[in-house]
């Protein structure tokens, strides 16, 4: 059995003032003792996850010579996402966004860009292994909402088959995975489509 020894818990009481009287509140701190021992195991409740959010961000620069891969999805196009692996933004985020919620490190602390056998990888290697990880911890995926912004090419007609291809990836139902695309209404960098 574990037993903490003397450890102080303050026990705080308050007394209610009368609304005649002028009695101020009293306050009294109590110590004790407390000790743990370890009950058996059909005896022990279901332990309760809490829920958590993860959060995941990706940014890769177009360059003519990459093929453009977006959730998993060949995307006819000039120029591809430049990256150690096969650059997918969304599948990049969304592995962010789980390894986030577990209070892991990011993508690129576990699937380092200084790690030859990463280079040219498919990046459903990476979704595979964090739904695994989500898994292991004894998470499922609540829902998924990404917006996805690139000025060019247009997604509209790529959108299904990529929503489909990350829900097979995570193993959830398509009505808890939604996806937006946006242009950058031709602002900065990616209104530039670099």
């Amino acid at each position: 059995p574990c037993v903490a020894r003397d450890l102080q818990l303050p026990s705080v009481k308050f007394t209610a003032r009368p609304s005649s009287s002028p009695v101020p509140v009293v306050v009294a701190a109590a110590a004790s003792t407390v000790g743990a021992e370890t009950q058996p195991a059909a005896a022990t409740p279901a332990k309760v996850l809490p829920f958590r959010i993860g959060h995941g961000f990706d940014l890769h620069r177009l360059e003519p010579g990459y093929p453009l891969i977006i959730g998993g999805v060949n995307i006819p196009h000039d120029r591809g996402c430049e990256a150690h692996s096969d650059g997918d933004v969304l599948l990049h985020c969304v592995v962010d966004a789980i390894l986030g919620a577990l209070g892991l490190p990011d993508i690129g602390q576990i699937f380092p860009d200084t790690d030859p056998k990463w280079k040219g990888a498919a990046s459903s290697v990476f979704m595979l292994e964090a739904v695994r990880l989500m898994h292991e911890a004894g998470y499922e995926l609540g829902n998924l909402d990404a917006t996805l912004i690139l000025q060019r090419p247009k997604l509209s007609p790529h959108k299904e088959t990529i929503r489909a291809n990350l829900c097979k990836l995570l193993g959830a139902d398509p009505s808890v995975v939604n996806l937006k695309a946006k242009t950058h209404e031709k602002v900065d960098s990616l209104g530039e489509n670099r």
